[in-house]
């Protein structure tokens, strides 16, 4: 494929003026973009994306221009390279897709109103107004907007408002940044401020059909992180203020708009009286992520898309350092180690996986580049490395001079390393360009050879796999003096077992704390030991060993049924990681059974017997002095009882069902959602589910929908199935920003499944047009792969998605979604009967 051609190489902004006037109810917009800047040749490329482009002038000149649609741009002859300055005039339309400038819509008091967002991140700002569109061409704008406005309406931007002028609404002066962060919004909205030390202001927005407690802890969270990042990066914050917008359709999760930083409402709004600690752990990272972003992402950004991972990676591990700095006692790196960690090894050991750094040649492969698992949550596992072998005051000198080398423009990977190698007189480029550039990881391999330790590495691979024979950089972290800290060869030798053994008086280990990118492979007699002394083992040791043996179980490396034997070493912990571990593993084993079959009697006996005393000792109403460890765990060990179909469970949940029918929002969110699919599934009736869905519809918290979509989607009766699945594309119901999770839920439930699967088959050609070009479409793809799991499913879904395969944004998903569902398949049919038979004798 061709080199992708930058506009940025014929026409390089300096400032922008951009007046837009916007029409809600005839969508209607009417745009005049003036900018000013370097033409580098006499025929310079502006980008635009369904504009209405009716004339461009310069110097009071009409110029001539062609419209090129296939590669979203128009071509203008200036005449001559030098400096010019242009004034477009053009019209568009208000989109429903979630990208550009969009409608959100929510009722309050019955009443249906709109709220007006942005969202220009990857390239969508050309929607909105002729640009240059990319990273690269950072300018100043100033933003000038006129709407219907109504009386007590808001308008938000990156920057203040300056003035108001016969409706005009006129925003300061931005710092030269890039398109895709420019943003603003209005519409009836609430908020809340405050100001850090340093003299921002921090404000939470949102639509009043919130409660005005529920902007408190974001509001709090949003101050105290921009506080923390101001000392750490030694770099202050750059703008007045720092916004945050809950929008009710919002694609993404959060959008790290400089200055205006827009979030979906679930990841922003909490109830501050009844919300789980992992519901407020998630809004607090998500927020923490976003301005981390204000710095990383927005005063210095990647040059170009392929190091979109200097953004996402960084602001990934940071939102975890901010959040344990300010919260330290939610131990919240804990949900790094459940969430990012196994996501990232899962997702990095398929062949044909996308390394962290990757080419872009087709701009419509760049949404596809927002793979979470590699981008986010591998890189951010890579950034855990450097910031574990600089430590931190090496890592903030090398950010401060990064920041000031960089700011209000544009870096690459290569200049992060620099600036962290100078301060810390590391060659950090040459030990994590091995981590960058490489897809996948190792294996490393330890095990006691004539009597000597001896580790070797190799690639592994969940399925088949080409072994190119790819080495790294390895930071061991070992318990052992002997272990290098960098291991880099194929094979090293640590000498005598035996007398190492002796000397350290402890089983041998690698990456303790689980912070580097690879999985150990341990000998019979290493695991032996390290198992005989399992109660030594801190949480996230424990969570590792578990985790390792079940990633060697997925690559065929050790029987799945040899990890089954193990889980009850694990049943009673009090730590939530290794319950965390431990309930992955097990349900990990459902795949091996046919639903209502013998086999899924035995599995549910041994759910019962994990979970049972657990169950007993937290029961199913949160405490109040209870540690965070017992909170994380309660929603594991209950799950596992209703998964057991333990009597005492259902009926102890149908109690708190009917105790609390009148009001089920106020139901404790750490148990909410078992109580409600259990009644679904156990004592469901048309009036519930009609009833469950009439809330949804009504509700404005977000944790009480998720929980009523896991209800509703758990339905055994087919014909509510049907009825939920004609629901799909009915907007009013379903927001298509929610409906991934609803198609996932239904799918995943083995009496929904035949119907989920028939409706996106059916009806592709609906979900492309509806959420299509949007970064979250493929993972439409992904969430199909993680459910199938038969012969019979592989070969439909190869039917089905194999003649996608030359759609940009889609070709690598497909290729790996289809290996993934093949090796699940092969898997299942290899180790079926062993692990049944293991179920079976574990269950007793």
């Amino acid at each position: 494929m061709s080199k992708v051609t930058h506009f940025y190489e014929t026409f390089q902004p300096e400032h922008y003026d951009i007046y837009l006037d916007i029409n809600r109810g005839t969508k209607e917009i009417n745009g005049k973009t003036t900018i000013s800047g370097e033409a580098k040749s006499d025929r310079v490329s502006i980008h635009q994306k369904y504009l209405d482009i009716q004339s461009v002038e310069s110097d009071g000149k009409q110029l001539s221009f062609e419209k090129d649609d296939a590669n979203d741009g128009f071509y203008v002859e200036v005449g001559q390279p030098g400096n010019v300055t242009l004034t477009i005039t053009y019209s568009a339309k208000l989109t429903d897709t979630m990208m550009g400038i969009y409608p959100s819509y929510y009722e309050v008091d019955g009443e249906k109103k709109q709220v007006i967002g942005t969202q220009f991140e990857t390239t969508f700002a050309r929607q909105a107004f002729p640009s240059v569109d990319e990273p690269e061409a950072k300018a100043t704008f100033d933003l000038a907007i006129k709407f219907d406005e109504q009386p007590g309406e808001t308008i938000l931007a990156n920057m203040p408002e300056v003035r108001e002028e016969n409706g005009v609404h006129y925003f300061d002066t931005t710092v030269r940044m890039s398109t895709y962060l420019i943003a603003f919004a209005f519409g009836d909205l609430q908020s809340k401020t405050t100001t850090t030390k340093s003299g921002v202001k921090v404000g939470v927005f949102a639509t009043k059909a919130h409660k005005a407690n529920e902007l408190d802890f974001a509001l709090d969270i949003a101050k105290r992180s921009i506080e923390f990042y101001e000392d750490f990066y030694q770099t202050p914050y750059p703008l007045p203020h720092s916004w945050q917008l809950a929008l009710p359709d919002f694609s993404a999760g959060a959008m790290e708009n400089w200055g205006l930083v827009t979030y979906r409402e679930a990841y922003l709004l909490i109830d501050p009286d009844n919300t789980a600690l992992d519901n407020k752990q998630l809004v607090a990272t998500v927020i923490s992520h976003e301005l981390a972003h204000q710095w990383f992402g927005d005063l210095v950004t990647m040059k170009w898309w392929d190091d979109l991972w200097l953004n996402e990676s960084f602001a990934n591990m940071m939102e975890y350092v901010a959040i344990d700095a300010i919260e330290p006692d939610w131990n919240v790196w804990e949900l790094f180690q459940t969430t990012d960690v196994p996501g990232a090894l899962s997702r990095d050991a398929t062949d044909g996986v996308q390394s962290v750094h990757v080419a872009v040649n087709d701009p419509a492969e760049i949404d596809s580049l927002f793979d979470s698992a590699i981008v986010y949550a591998k890189g951010a596992r890579m950034l855990v490395m450097v910031r574990s072998l600089l430590g931190d005051d090496a890592l903030r000198t090398g950010l401060k001079n990064y920041f000031a080398a960089h700011k209000y423009n544009n870096a690459k990977g290569s200049d992060l390393w620099d600036a962290l190698g100078e301060a810390s007189n590391l060659n950090v480029g040459e030990i994590m360009n091995s981590w960058l550039e490489q897809p996948g990881y190792p294996v490393v391999e330890a095990k006691v050879v004539d009597g000597k330790l001896t580790l070797s590495q190799q690639q592994f691979f969940i399925g088949e796999g080409e072994d190119k024979g790819r080495q790294w950089q390895i930071p061991l972290n070992s318990n052992y003096d002997a272990a290098p800290e960098i291991f880099a060869d194929k094979t090293v030798e640590l000498g005598e077992y035996d007398q190492l053994r002796k000397d350290s008086g402890k089983p041998f280990r690698l990456n303790v704390g689980n912070n580097s990118h690879f999985i150990v492979k341990y000998d019979e007699t290493l695991l032996n030991d390290i198992l005989a002394n399992v109660d030594d083992l801190d949480s996230i040791s424990q969570l590792q060993l578990l985790q390792d043996l079940r990633l060697l179980a997925e690559g065929g490396q050790l029987s799945y049924a040899s990890i089954v034997p193990l889980l009850s070493k694990f049943a009673d912990s009090h730590y939530n990681l290794a319950n965390a571990a431990l309930y992955q593993v097990a349900n990990n084993l459902k795949k091996f059974v046919t639903p209502d079959s013998d086999e899924e009697d035995k599995l549910q006996q041994l759910f019962d017997k994990l979970s049972a005393d657990q169950v007993e000792r937290l029961g199913w109403t949160p405490k109040d002095d209870e540690s965070n460890d017992d909170q994380l765990t309660r929603p594991y060990v209950i799950s596992a009882s209703l998964y057991a179909k333990n009597p005492d469970a259902i009926a102890s949940a149908h109690t708190l069902f009917e105790a609390n029918k009148d009001d089920l929002a106020s139901l404790s969110a750490d148990v909410r959602v078992f109580v409600l699919r259990n009644e679904v599934k156990n004592f469901g009736s048309e009036e519930l589910f009609d009833n469950l869905l009439e809330q949804y519809r009504q509700t404005a918290d977000a944790s009480f929908k998720a929980d009523i979509r896991a209800a509703l989607t758990s339905t055994p009766d087919k014909s509510l199935v049907a009825k939920l699945v004609a629901k799909f594309e009915d907007a009013g119901t379903i927001k298509p920003q929610d409906l991934r999770g609803w198609y996932r839920g239904v799918l995943a439930n083995n009496d929904g499944q035949q119907a989920a699967w028939d409706w996106i088959r059916n009806d592709w050609q609906w979900l492309e047009d509806t959420v299509g070009g949007d970064m979250e479409f493929a993972t439409f793809i992904t969430v199909t792969a993680g459910v199938f799991h038969t012969p019979e499913r592989l070969a439909e879904f190869k039917e089905f998605f194999e003649p996608k395969l030359p759609t940009p944004g889609l070709t690598r998903e497909i290729k790996m979604d289809i290996k993934i569902v093949e090796t699940r398949v092969k898997l299942v049919e290899d180790e079926k009967d062993a692990v049944n038979k293991a179920v079976a004798e574990a269950a007793k």
